[in-house]
């Protein structure tokens, strides 16, 4: 159970980085860079911690594929970026690939 603890803290300190990396304008923006770092610093953190259980292809399946996607409506809700309809199709494709490993796969467990 902490193991997925674990992965969604990643995955969430992961979409806070990547969020502020546009906002940091190639660095030049202090509090935005700053947010990139530690962002990114904790995401590695948690991830580290997941890999105690978990197997890395697993874990970065999970992470890299809710990350896409969380990515994306932050884009669409903070920097008003649109997705066409084969990008949504694509997404969901990755959210049936993380249902998949985690119902199905016992590499997960």
């Amino acid at each position: 159970m902490m193991t997925y603890v674990f992965l969604f803290c990643a995955i969430v300190a992961e979409v806070i980085g990547t969020s502020a990396l546009k906002a940091a304008n190639g660095f030049t923006n202090l509090v935005p860079s700053v947010v990139v770092v530690l962002g990114y610093a904790a995401a590695f953190y948690f991830l580290s911690l997941t890999l105690r259980t978990m197997p890395v292809g697993v874990a970065y399946a999970i992470w890299s594929g809710l990350g896409i996607v969380l990515i994306s409506l932050v884009g669409w809700l903070v920097y008003k970026q649109t997705l066409d309809l084969p990008a949504l199709i694509g997404m969901g494709l990755i959210i049936a690939g993380v249902i998949v490993i985690n119902t199905f796969s016992r590499t997960g467990h």
